[in-house]
């Protein structure tokens, strides 16, 4: 860590659960600004704006401002923009998120035509009735977009199934492969480093999911620190090797200030 000059957190489960926020973590967010240590949120949360977010989690205590958040959301947008300008796009998320989705064109819900599938994170609009109208759009020769691929996420009220397991469903059940725009995708890690200015060898990930916020962040070789808060299981680490391991959020000024 003595090398490490920015960090990036994530947010559900490093700095918050169901919005409630992580003993420590405003202390931590705040002690990183004051250290002049640059950072910036990184997360595959569907449900909120990059504005909104900055307001749920100011009130909860842990300021920060829009810019400072990189969402999935705003990921798959300029993603889309890029690569299917004008095309006629599905979606399947939660929240309402529409704000960060300027430039994309959207079918209407009972829509049974679109070039793109896109899916977010999982909610009561994941019905079958859904979830069969994107089967057969894939079927039909449409894109699969995934604005992330978890399989689950924790909850005040314990674990849900996420948008993810729907992804696995669709590409298997129609034989694609999704493109995913957020965390472990290349282009976001890269796009959050780009903001920071920081080289990947100077700067840390520290996430609760092994997977999308370790690895993928070591992949690009950032250093990887795991936190065993949200969804980390002790299991977890049979799946990848974490550089360093905490307990929360609350003990990464210590980690920094003695590197």
């Amino acid at each position: 860590m003595a090398d490490i000059e920015g960090v990036l957190l994530d947010i559900d489960g490093v700095l918050a659960v169901s919005w409630e926020p992580i003993p420590g973590a405003a202390r931590t967010v705040t002690w990183l600004r004051n250290q002049g240590i640059p950072f910036r949120l990184v997360t595959n949360t569907t449900t909120h704006t990059a504005a909104d977010l900055a307001d749920v989690l100011s009130g909860a205590g842990i300021v920060v401002e829009p810019w400072e958040i990189i969402t999935a959301v705003v990921g798959t947008a300029s993603y889309l923009r890029r690569h299917h300008p004008g095309a006629r796009c599905y979606l399947l998320t939660d929240g309402n998120a529409l704000e960060d989705l300027e430039g994309v064109h959207l079918v209407e819900p009972d829509a049974e035509e679109a070039s793109v599938v896109v899916l977010g994170g999982a909610c009561d609009e994941f019905s079958y009735s859904n979830v069969n109208r994107a089967f057969r759009m894939l079927m039909d020769g449409a894109s699969l977009i995934a604005m992330h691929k978890n399989l689950f996420w924790r909850t005040s009220a314990g674990w849900e199934l996420d948008g993810g397991a729907y992804v696995r469903a669709l590409e298997e059940a129609a034989d694609v492969r999704a493109t995913v725009c957020g965390k472990p995708s290349a282009p976001f890690f890269e796009a959050a480093l780009g903001m920071l200015g920081i080289g990947a060898e100077r700067v840390c990930m520290v996430g609760d999911d092994i997977v999308n916020d370790v690895v993928g962040a070591q992949e690009l070789g950032l250093t990887g620190v795991l936190v065993r808060t949200g969804k980390f299981r002790p299991e977890d680490l049979e799946k990848g090797a974490p550089d360093l391991a905490i307990d929360s959020i609350a003990d990464l000024p210590a980690l920094l200030g003695a590197a």
